[in-house]
């Protein structure tokens, strides 16, 4: 372990997973289109549906109907919800990959001494199946989806819920997101929060204010201990 990063023992950094850890567009976007085509609505081009992902399929599912200019009646919605869940999990790593630098980025943190969970508004077995797939779950302490928590994100309970299964202290610990409901967690809670630049989010990461700012998973590890070296022992 490094001087420079020994803030990073005993810390827990939590993860979004959709737009921070990994690119998972392509097949949450494709398994959307497929159901708007068995609906006969046209399809949405990845660019204009990204920002809808990382409150949730059912956010996804209704933003994206809305979008293609057919609202869903409300009754609808568990239909689609469990179809969509369904499609998805079938094809859940057809296209998804780690953004670069994310392996190194969470080893380098792992042989520092910090534990790393991810804090995700997708349901926990969905998450574990992704992570499973891209041989991430090695990396992690701990998988703590929407469906494993009080409450979703930007709910603090949900981070807490994170953290503690990760065997951590909030005082301890620091956000790794993507948007507005990453701030909102972290925020609540009195963690750090670092966003990643090239996510999915509706509100400019700029607006967000985060503590850290990072372009590449290169910058993280150093991020982190920053962060955590401000916090204390």
């Amino acid at each position: 372990m490094t001087d420079n990063l020994s803030p990073l023992e005993g810390a827990v950094v939590a993860f979004d997973l959709d737009g921070t850890l990994v690119d998972t567009a392509p097949d949450l976007i494709g398994t959307l289109n497929l159901l708007l085509e068995e609906e006969g609505v046209r399809p949405l081009p990845i660019a204009e549906a990204r920002p809808f992902i990382g409150r949730g399929a059912r956010w996804l599912i209704e933003r994206g109907f809305q979008a293609a200019e057919a609202p869903l009646p409300p009754e609808r919605a568990p239909e689609l919800f469990e179809r969509f869940v369904l499609r998805y999990h079938a094809r859940i790593a057809d296209e998804s990959r780690p953004y670069p630098g994310v392996v190194q980025a969470l080893e380098t943190m792992k042989a520092a001494g910090a534990r790393l969970c991810v804090c995700t508004n997708k349901l926990t077995g969905l998450s574990v199946s992704l992570l499973d797939a891209l041989d991430l779950s090695r990396l992690f302490e701990a998988v703590t989806g929407a469906d494993a928590a009080p409450a979703p994100k930007p709910d603090p309970r949900h981070l807490e819920a994170a953290v503690a299964a990760a065997g951590g202290r909030l005082d301890r610990a620091v956000l790794v997101g993507d948007a507005a409901t990453d701030a909102g967690a972290a925020r609540a809670a009195g963690t750090g929060l670092i966003l990643v630049s090239f996510g999915y989010t509706e509100v400019p990461v700029s607006e967000l204010a985060p503590d850290v700012l990072i372009d590449h998973f290169d910058e993280l590890p150093a991020a982190c201990a920053k962060l955590l070296g401000a916090c204390g022992p």
